[in-house]
């Protein structure tokens, strides 16, 4: 059976899923919220979309700043059902962190971090839980020449198993790790699993790089269409293993590899239940999303408004219907892929992960 032919039975369940989908983008219920509140990075990173080594000249924003744009989506949101998770460039280079994580818990959000793993000691995570953290993921992106290789230092990949072996032992604290898969670390999965199960992490993510920022670029980034296979093949192992879950990153619609490498089928929230906070103050939903999706910026608009009366590119996507996915037969349960794979309206869909996985076949 080939990758696109889907079986009766999860056809009908992805049509029922659709109209959750169109519930989900008529509700357009804010639940998760991204602060991008910095571009400095310890890092350089080869595969990097925000290209944080020439955008660090942007300052981090104040904390009274994004605290007043999180005070106007109070009335619109359940804090404590509305997570808040702070990415970067690095978030650790900011000392601040504690400070507005206090103000966070005092308003009943639960908050988490993005991180390379490069300055969470021991003592710096526990900072941060007496300060609400609930919630961490760090990077970690094959063995340790192809992770350094990638991150583009010597010294990343031991820094980041040293932080991801604090995870398993704090009680309580969500996290998994991720890992950028590409040419060079492919093969090294089932080694990497080893190691991670051996530490005691339980929730692993992995996904393709994606022709964007720096990796647009550079070959080695991109899986050819049988490397991705084996990918998929990987993670749907994995998971009959049990012993780690193991879970695609929501990347874009995978046929009938749906609901088998991830727990629920495609769904692209941003900007449907996913908002975003740059940070110049642009108002947008994933923070992987290119500028010309911005709906506003904070110091000029009310985040709530926004919320509320913009992001139509992303609830109604029937825009998206055009290029390769004019004609594709499984469009009705894709709607145009992740959003983060386009160049706004006027473009065109830069990477469709299912007619990857066809030319395998």
């Amino acid at each position: 059976m080939t990758v696109a032919k889907i079986p009766l039975k999860k056809r009908i369940a992805l049509k029922l899923f659709k109209h959750y989908k169109n519930n989900q983008s008529k509700l357009h219920q804010l639940n998760y919220i991204f602060w991008e509140c910095t571009l400095r990075c310890n890092l350089n990173c080869l595969h990097c979309g925000s290209d944080c080594k020439k955008d660090a000249r942007v300052k981090d924003m104040p904390i009274a700043d994004f605290l007043k744009a999180i005070d106007q989506i109070i009335p619109i949101v359940e804090p404590n059902k509305t997570m808040i998770v702070l990415t970067g460039g690095e978030v650790l280079l900011r000392n601040d962190i504690e400070e507005l994580g206090k103000e966070l818990y005092k308003r009943g959000f639960p908050w988490g971090i993005v991180t390379n793993g490069m300055l969470l000691s021991k003592a710096r995570l526990n900072s941060l839980l007496d300060s609400g953290l609930r919630a961490v993921t760090i990077s970690l992106d094959g063995l340790e020449d192809s992770h350094n290789w990638l991150r583009n230092n010597k010294n990343s990949f031991n820094r980041a198993v040293e932080a991801i072996k604090l995870l398993p032992q704090t009680q309580g604290l969500k996290y998994d790790v991720v890992s950028c898969v590409n040419r060079k670390n492919i093969d090294e999965l089932p080694q990497l699993k080893a190691m991670l199960i051996d530490i005691g992490i339980k929730n692993w993510r992995l996904f393709p790089i994606t022709p964007i920022g720096r990796a647009a670029t550079n070959d080695l980034m991109q899986l050819p269409a049988n490397k991705y296979k084996q990918l998929l093949e990987f993670i749907k192992q994995t998971r009959k293993e049990n012993k780690i879950k193991a879970e695609h990153a929501c990347e874009g619609f995978l046929g009938n590899y749906e609901k088998e490498v991830r727990d629920n089928f495609f769904f692209c929230h941003a900007g449907i239940n996913i908002g975003s906070v740059l940070v110049d103050g642009s108002i947008s939903a994933c923070p992987n999303l290119r500028s010309n999706f911005i709906q506003g910026n904070i110091y000029k608009d009310n985040f709530a408004d926004v919320w509320q009366n913009k992001y139509q590119v992303f609830r109604d996507r029937t825009w998206t219907k055009k290029g390769v996915c004019a004609s594709c037969k499984s469009y009705e349960y894709c709607e145009g892929n992740g959003m983060h794979l386009w160049d706004g309206q006027n473009g065109e869909l830069s990477f469709c992960n299912l007619k990857q996985l066809e030319l395998a076949e």
